[in-house]
């Protein structure tokens, strides 16, 4: 059996003696009690009593105020949700690495279908010997794989595409990314159960949503060796609006290839060239032309605390965020708190999975002058998450997706934290 070294869960700020960091990391987190605390009572504590009665499943607290925003175009926020397409998860307000069901990012096209799983069908057909149609209870049947991943939306980010609007979270800014635990079969096991031809490269998947969506999906390697059909989510059937009973699982690609209420794949030898790979979901380049199957999503990180619309005192804080790469696993984030000048690493909470999000914290002493704070992630492949100017040179501004360029946070001498474009 072996050991392992110890894990510094609160590392030493630099150049500061530990005498130092004690006393001020005790004023930091003590300071804010406005009265001498009494070491041998709880008398200011609330008195016991019974509680409420057990339920069939339970609620969160009434003190936690825990909220998706629905968004209809950048920078159209909180509308009606009748006019959303999205909705976006509060990074600010939670911790983890896992986000709560209820709270993981929905973008649908034409609305959630209420689909009667009992009469919900997946049909795999094409360039494959054996044609077949499966049940949800067919798909439960077979052997499963459960995997923790994120989803990401292809839009995250475009808040700040062209403009920085400094009233707005992290929600807004980057509220298009989740990541859960998700439950099903291996695409290679149904991929085998048809027999799929050796000359189809190329697969259409398809929902059950009245807007149709339906993607061509390149049979690499690694798809074919990583997508699942996925029935499960987060230990439970998953939600309608992810999917239910069943969605495609694409860890590391775009959002919209995770294609919900999965009811048709179609095996090829070319892309279908469906509308939402034409007309939607291309890339504008600079010189005027599109770029189509950009698939991938790139290398990604963003401080959640503090972060927009956040207000800090001077002294001991703790910047923490999240991280992640479509490529495989982070391999380590780098946080910088005079505005890119320097950078000193943070460190990762473990477990650190390939395509999931990880949660990364260091310890700050903030001096109470302005500043700005911005994190940049470097996965296990080398790819470095780059900053503004270098993805604009890359990009330009006519895109509207694949925003990955380090978020930059703001703080002034009364330590309100904004959003700006570095």
């Amino acid at each position: 059996m072996t050991t392992r070294a110890p894990i510094d869960l609160l590392p030493r700020p630099a150049k500061l003696s530990r005498r130092g960091f004690v006393g001020g990391l005790s004023a930091g987190i003590l300071g804010a009690a406005a009265t001498e605390a009494n070491a041998e009572t709880l008398a200011d504590v609330p008195d016991r009593g019974p509680g409420a009665d057990l339920s069939a499943h339970s609620e969160r607290s009434r003190f936690a105020k825990l909220d998706r925003i629905p968004e209809a175009t950048p920078g159209k926020r909180n509308v009606d949700p009748g006019d959303a397409i999205n909705s976006k998860t509060p990074h600010q307000k939670l911790v983890g690495n896992i986000t709560p069901t209820d709270l993981h990012y929905e973008r649908s096209h034409s609305g959630v279908p209420d689909i009667d799983p009992a009469q919900h069908r997946l049909l795999i057909h094409g360039m494959v010997s054996k044609p077949l149609v499966f049940s949800v209870e067919d798909l439960k049947r077979m052997p499963s794989v459960t995997r923790v991943v994120f989803i990401e939306c292809t839009g995250n980010g475009w808040e700040n595409w062209k403009k920085a609007d400094p009233d707005v979270t992290v929600q807004n800014t980057h509220g298009l990314v989740s990541t859960n635990e998700w439950t099903g079969v291996p695409l290679k096991f149904l991929i085998d159960l048809v027999a799929r031809d050796k000359g189809s490269n190329w697969m259409l998947a398809e929902g059950g949503d009245g807007a149709g969506v339906d993607r061509s999906i390149p049979l690499t390697d690694e798809i074919v060796n990583e997508a699942f059909v996925a029935y499960g989510q987060n230990g439970e059937p998953l939600r309608p609006a992810h999917g239910f009973p069943m969605r495609l699982l694409m860890p590391g690609f775009e959002g919209n290839l995770n294609i919900k209420w999965l009811r048709r794949l179609k095996f090829g030898n070319a892309p279908w060239m469906t509308r939402w790979e034409t007309a939607r979901y291309t890339q504008l380049l600079a010189d005027g032309k599109a770029r189509q199957f950009q698939l991938r999503m790139e290398t990604n990180s963003v401080i959640t605390q503090p972060s927009g619309m956040m207000q800090i005192q001077p002294g001991y804080n703790r910047i923490s965020g999240l991280a992640w790469s479509g490529h495989g696993k982070i391999a380590k984030v780098e946080i910088s708190t005079d505005g890119a000048k320097s950078w000193k690493q943070a460190q990762l909470s473990l477990p650190v999975l390939s395509k999931a999000q990880v949660r990364f914290q260091m310890d700050w002493v903030w001096d109470g002058k302005p500043t700005r704070i911005v994190s940049r992630s470097t996965d296990e492949k080398g790819n470095v998450q780059p900053d503004r100017q270098s993805f604009i040179a890359a990009m330009g501004t006519n895109a509207l997706f694949h925003y990955n360029a380090q978020q930059t946070w703001s703080i002034d001498e009364a330590g309100r934290v904004r959003n700006v474009l570095a």
